[in-house]
């Protein structure tokens, strides 16, 4: 899967990466290198949360199995 990131500095030097099309997915890094490593830890954080949040959401059907499936 693939996302853009936008990446700025921040006041206190650091960088801040960001998703736009993962509304509050953030993270930061002392260089890019970082910044990168964290938002790619932050977008499968995210993803995890969302899938989560839906799962639970939803009603439970008699009989049916739920199977994870990797990406």
């Amino acid at each position: 899967m693939l996302f853009h990131v936008t990446i700025e500095k921040a006041e206190d030097g650091w960088l801040v990466a960001e998703v736009p099309a993962l509304p509050g997915c953030v993270s930061q890094g002392r260089d890019e290198k970082e910044a990168l490593d964290n938002i790619r830890e932050a977008i499968t954080a995210w993803l995890w949360a969302e899938d989560q949040k839906a799962f639970s959401a939803r009603p439970a059907k008699p009989g049916a199995q739920p199977i994870v499936v990797a990406v």
